[in-house]
């Protein structure tokens, strides 16, 4: 079996991103300060980076555009939202961020299913 990038942009989400989220979101306020400025900093580097994937994937007509969409949309902007508001974000926020730590297990799994499913198949 080889790993390519999605396998390994999986791994990564189920093992660090959603965990992350899952912390934040349980903890809420509870969390050290730095976490708000990582949750910033997080941010606006995903604001960035798939701000520019997704005016490349769109120039290219991708069939993908739409999770550099959402990236750019729904994801940067709770987190920055959450990084600056610090302890004085509302639950609200803290509610979406866990529907989206939980969105990203529920996706990612589910990729990484389909992708060992696939390798298998080329394997017998």
């Amino acid at each position: 079996m080889k790993f390519d990038q999605h396998f390994i942009l999986s791994v990564f989400h189920l093992l660090f991103i959603a965990p992350l989220f899952l912390y934040i979101g349980f903890q809420r306020t509870a969390v050290p300060e730095w976490v708000y400025l990582a949750l910033f900093s997080i941010g606006c580097v995903v604001f960035l980076y798939h701000g520019v994937k997704l005016i490349m994937r769109i120039k290219n007509d991708s069939s993908y555009s739409w999770v550099n969409a959402i990236h750019v949309l729904l994801l940067a902007p709770l987190l920055i939202y959450i990084g600056y508001h610090k302890k004085e974000t509302p639950r609200a926020a803290y509610e979406l961020l866990l529907m989206t730590a939980f969105a990203a297990l529920g996706y990612h799994l589910f990729s990484l299913v389909k992708m060992l499913n696939i390798y298998s198949e080329h394997d017998e």
